[in-house]
């Protein structure tokens, strides 16, 4: 049977609200549990927030809940911080100079388990995003013939010589992209090539100067190396792993534990704000002409607006429309933060050598991910939950990643360090 708040479509009445907000919002139904934080119960504990970005598209659904002023309909302000390095958005999460931050999954998952930084437990309050990096081959490669995985092995195997990739951070998604396509094609990025950390904004000034022959990293930095004459793009993500996790809204657990009407409600903010993104055409241009902007990502809007619709060109005289583009949305599924998804990172993590042991893979993707806090905060954007906690990947070697074994699936690569 409906529940009658449900049912009713003018919403609860004032009086019911009122009620709800004197006994505590424990144990309502969702919608009524929503209009209770909007009435005021539950109101944000801090009212602004400093996230923390890295110049990057998909730092959009943060950015654009401040510019809109979506935060302030869930009762806080967020105060956007750009930064210029992954490592620099770990140390001020862990010391609170953040309050939160547009983050990379495996950075959080990193620190939560002492292997990237400082050990502090941490949260993941939602994903940002699915798709939209690229890894991109510098034109002397491409000139020689290396134009994707399987050339670029083959290149690597008759022309001898150190190759030096670069990712952004190393527990990071690129470099887990970068190494699982790298292994996918026979090449083993710990003993058959030089790997370094190099922050996004600074990848295509060092491949113009030669410092690397790759790189794997977030958009419009792929694209901007195509712009620019000196990349081709010889891989998207999403071809690596079709709707595949990307940035998360990361802070700490104890911000979490402190201020948890705020964290629900900036979560509340930035789901919309990805919504109001993949609305449509015109959403996405504003989104772009706002985040190309000095303040933000420090680029021409030319080198976003054109991935971001699904628009793309590899360097080499190819152009494709591909419908698994950046999204902030994707039918309410990109902003759900699956348990499975933060497992795969530790998989990976254990596989490279990162972590010397299995975690507790669930347990611990379980701690990181607030699912809860999550559900409570699509509710108020109205935004559908997925039922499953869990969900099944096909990646780009035809291994389907499904989260019910991750142990057996850690140690089933051939090629690991």
């Amino acid at each position: 049977m409906q529940d009658p708040v449900i049912a009713n479509a003018a919403g609860p009445s004032r009086r019911t609200v009122l009620q709800a907000a004197a006994v505590g919002a424990v144990g309502l139904t969702p919608a009524l549990r929503a209009a209770v934080y909007a009435a005021g119960s539950d109101a944000p504990e801090k009212k602004e927030v400093k996230i923390g970005f890295i110049p990057l598209t998909d730092c959009a659904s943060v950015v654009m809940a401040s510019v809109l002023g979506i935060d302030q309909k869930y009762g806080v302000k967020i105060i956007p911080t750009k930064e210029a390095s992954w490592a620099g958005v770990r140390d001020k999460l862990v010391n609170g100079e953040l309050d939160m931050a547009h983050v990379l999954w495996g950075l959080i998952y990193g620190v939560h388990l002492g292997v990237s930084g400082p050990k502090k437990d941490m949260a993941v309050l939602m994903n940002l995003n699915h798709n939209g990096q690229a890894i991109t081959l510098s034109k002397k490669l491409a000139d020689k013939g290396a134009v994707d995985g399987a050339s670029l092995a083959k290149l690597m195997a008759t022309d001898k010589r150190e190759y030096t990739f670069a990712q952004t951070f190393p527990t990071g998604t690129h470099a887990m992209w970068l190494y699982y396509w790298l292994a996918a094609h026979g090449v083993n990025p710990m003993k058959d090539a030089k790997v370094i950390t190099v922050p996004p904004p600074q990848m295509v000034a060092n491949m113009r100067v030669g410092n690397m022959d790759g790189y794997c990293v977030g958009e419009p930095w792929g694209h901007r190396a195509i712009i620019d004459g000196i990349g081709i793009t010889a891989v998207t993500t999403q071809d690596i792993w079709k709707d595949h996790p990307e940035k998360a809204l990361g802070t700490t657990a104890e911000f979490v534990q402190k201020y948890p009407n705020t964290a629900r409600a900036v979560t509340a903010a930035i789901i919309e704000a990805g919504k109001w993104i993949d609305s449509g055409l015109q959403n996405k241009l504003k989104m772009a002409e706002t985040v190309a902007d000095k303040s933000y990502v420090n680029t021409s809007v030319d080198a976003i607006n054109q991935r971001i619709l699904g628009r793309y060109q590899n360097g080499l005289g190819k152009t494709w429309d591909d419908p698994n583009h950046m999204k902030f949305y994707n039918e309410g599924t990109a902003s759900f933060p699956y348990l499975s998804d933060g497992m795969w990172f530790l998989t990976q993590h254990k596989r490279w050598g990162l972590l010397k042991d299995h975690p507790d893979y669930l347990a611990v993707a379980k701690q990181i991910n607030q699912i809860e806090l999550y559900k409570q905060a699509a509710t108020a954007a109205k935004a559908p939950v997925p039922k499953d906690v869990l969900r099944t990947s096909k990646m780009i070697d035809g291994v389907v990643w499904d989260g019910k074994d991750p142990k057996k699936y850690a140690d089933s690569f051939t090629i690991k360090a």
